[in-house]
């Protein structure tokens, strides 16, 4: 055996050696690529049923939202028609009303203005009978 073929066989074993190291790093690689693929695969399984839930859910809302917004609505044209109507009494009962409140006032306060005037005097008179009762000498 010559220089060159006992080279060419310790090249030939070194080679052989560095694909047998670097053969187990690439069957680990497959492997972690399997597993991945394995939870892809199962992700998108499971995401397929949750769109549809998704879907679903959106337009049951939709529908709801739908509903109020004629519930909204309707809300609106009983505020309008309850602002009009309040409007109509005010207009037309209104003045009359305030008319007859000022008058019932004004008869209280002038009542009330006499049965202070009353009281003052009854007062005023028990006084003067205290102080002339004093004077003579009663109490």
């Amino acid at each position: 055996m010559s220089v060159g073929e006992v080279a060419g066989l310790i090249a030939a074993c070194a080679l052989l050696v560095l694909v047998g190291l670097l053969a187990y790093p690439i069957l680990k690689l497959g492997k972690v690529l399997d597993e991945t693929r394995l939870m892809v695969k199962g992700v998108s399984d499971s995401s397929i049923p949750l769109l549809g839930e998704v879907t679903e859910t959106v337009a049951t809302t939709n529908a709801q939202l739908a509903k109020v917004d004629t519930i909204t609505d309707n809300a609106t044209t009983v505020t309008t028609n309850a602002a009009a109507l309040a409007s109509l009494f005010a207009a037309t009962a209104g003045g009359p009303l305030v008319k007859a409140a000022a008058f019932t006032y004004g008869v209280r306060k002038a009542l009330g203005d006499n049965q202070r005037r009353d009281v003052a005097r009854r007062v005023k008179d028990d006084m003067k009978s205290e102080r002339k009762a004093r004077k003579r000498g009663d109490l």
